[in-house]
């Protein structure tokens, strides 16, 4: 029973044509758009959604603010789908589109939907790099970028108040599996049916981190591009059409090594940029970053507060946990 990915992220906002116009520069690629609704396709063919948060159409939620208001997956079949529906339905309120999709609130107050997603592959060709007395690109420069232009919605993160309960959740019940837990901050949770490091965090509401208030929201997107040079195209565009630069600018996290971008977004949280995540299967084993600044970054641009006196390295894998079996009930 394997979730693929994310098929839609639907987004609640109080000014639709501004959020369009975020997400326009960002350079999703806009399907239509209206006084109502406008809605972005990426190469993948997921979508990002975007509607009035007073809009009758989102679910009723926890939530707070603006942001994700419900978080779409997708599911590669039929018996797939009706496998997670009949055991969701032991214990939560669903709702059917006419066209199959699975509508359910989360224990945790997050609503979620399960929807059959037939990905679409895409193509990446980023540049060879070379190192002194290493050439991987030889009488060939690198390519000249006009525009970032996201091809994946990597990860969503949201803050919860439960996280732990909300974790087993997802891995018990929707057959995620833990890529890695940092320690009193937030656990990495990947679709079981793909490679991503993971496609879900969860953060702890409660822990002494900025923006953290105890309340459930959401915080930020992933979408990714092919590398450093599509990150730092994009957020130079970013600035050149007016919008709020990046507190931290470019970084790389170290828990799953992936290059990051973070932007403010007028449609809630952040827009993330990311790029060179690692990718992983069932054969990875999970590690428990005991200091959880250690995980969040290798290196930071704009370096932060928190982050200026160098944290501890301590980090450890997580054993005892049994392997995936590729059933979920």
């Amino acid at each position: 029973m394997s979730i693929t990915g994310i098929e839609s992220l639907i987004y609640g906002v109080d000014d639709i044509a501004e959020c369009t116009r975020f997400f326009t520069d960002f350079g999703l690629p806009l399907a239509r758009s209206s006084d109502h609704e406008a809605v972005f396709v990426l190469a993948e063919g997921s979508k990002v959604i975007i509607r009035h948060r007073q809009d009758p159409a989102l679910p009723v939620s926890d939530i707070q603010g603006t942001g994700v208001r419900e978080i779409v997956w997708g599911v590669e079949d039929r018996s797939a789908l009706e496998a997670l529906a009949a055991d969701l339905a032991r214990d939560h309120d669903l709702r059917r589109d006419e066209d199959g999709t699975v509508h359910f609130l989360t224990g945790f107050g997050l609503p979620m939907a399960l929807r059959i997603y037939a990905k679409k592959p895409v193509v990446s060709a980023p540049d060879p790099v070379n190192a002194p007395d290493r050439v991987n690109r030889l009488n060939q420069h690198r390519k000249w970028r006009l525009r970032a232009i996201p091809k994946v919605i990597a990860h969503a993160v949201f803050a919860v108040p439960g996280y732990d309960a909300a974790a087993a959740f997802m891995i018990e019940r929707l057959g995620f599996r833990l890529s890695d837990n940092q320690r009193g901050f937030g656990q990495y949770l990947r679709a079981g049916g793909t490679n991503n490091h993971h496609n879900l965090l969860l953060l702890n509401a409660n822990a002494p981190f900025p923006g953290m208030d105890g309340m459930l929201r959401f915080h930020h997107a992933n979408f990714g591009v092919e590398d450093i040079d599509e990150i730092m195209v994009g957020a130079n565009h970013m600035i050149r059409q007016g919008w709020e630069p990046s507190d931290l600018g470019l970084g790389r996290h170290r828990i799953d090594s992936a290059l990051f971008y973070y932007l403010p977004c007028p449609a809630g949280g952040e827009a993330e940029y990311g790029a060179d995540a690692d990718y992983v299967d069932d054969s990875w084993v999970p590690r428990d970053w005991i200091e959880p600044l250690f995980a969040y970054a290798h290196f930071v641009h704009n370096l932060p507060p928190f982050l200026m006196k160098p944290p501890m390295w301590d980090v450890r894998h997580i054993t005892g946990i049994e392997p995936a079996s590729g059933e979920h009930h």
